[in-house]
């Protein structure tokens, strides 16, 4: 893997026109994830994980270390800078061999609840592409429940070619990586 990509930053500007950061998880951000999940209201969480937690799984923070883009890849959004800088949204993709042999990922995303509707999942879910498609990755996969619509908009807005299952109440969705965005 290249430098390049463990130095992923990206800054970017929300709708409201505050200045904000993408940039790669790392190990130091354990405190600032911990604090981001406090701030989460119960319903974000079982949107996020399709259950409730009171915190996140130490495990969570020990995979950060692992990052590889191929089998996993982690981004924060942040505010402020050094002592000052705070956590409002993330996007991970964990890597798999799909059954037919295309490496895929499954993506996830949690948005701090007074940033939604800034474009932060849209603009997460970009600089996941970009990192899945040069290292190789075909498609991306996503849970999402069915009353989620302004996650299954993010999506349907990527301009990917999107594949759609129901399963109950979550939807199923397949990217395609290869195709380019239309």
């Amino acid at each position: 893997m290249s430098d390049k990509d463990l130095d992923f930053h990206q800054p970017i500007t929300l709708r409201d026109g505050r200045p904000a950061l993408i940039r790669v998880m790392h190990p130091g951000d354990k405190e600032r994830l911990q604090t981001a999940f406090a701030k989460l209201d119960p319903q974000s969480i079982y949107t996020r994980f399709f259950a409730m937690r009171s915190e996140l799984p130490e495990r969570a923070f020990e995979r950060i270390a692992a990052i590889d883009f191929v089998n996993l890849a982690g981004l924060v959004v942040t505010i402020g800078s050094d002592a000052d800088e705070t956590v409002i949204g993330s996007a991970s993709y964990v890597g798999h061999t799909d059954s037919d042999g295309a490496k895929v990922a499954e993506v996830a995303f949690t948005i701090e609840e007074d940033f939604q509707g800034q474009g932060l999942a849209s603009q997460l879910l970009a600089a996941l592409v970009t990192l899945a498609r040069r290292h190789g990755l075909m498609r991306l996969e996503a849970e999402v429940l069915g009353s989620n619509a302004p996650m299954l908009a993010v999506f349907q807005r990527s301009g990917l070619p999107l594949r759609r299952r129901r399963d109950g109440g979550v939807i199923h969705l397949d990217l395609d990586l290869a195709a380019p965005a239309g």
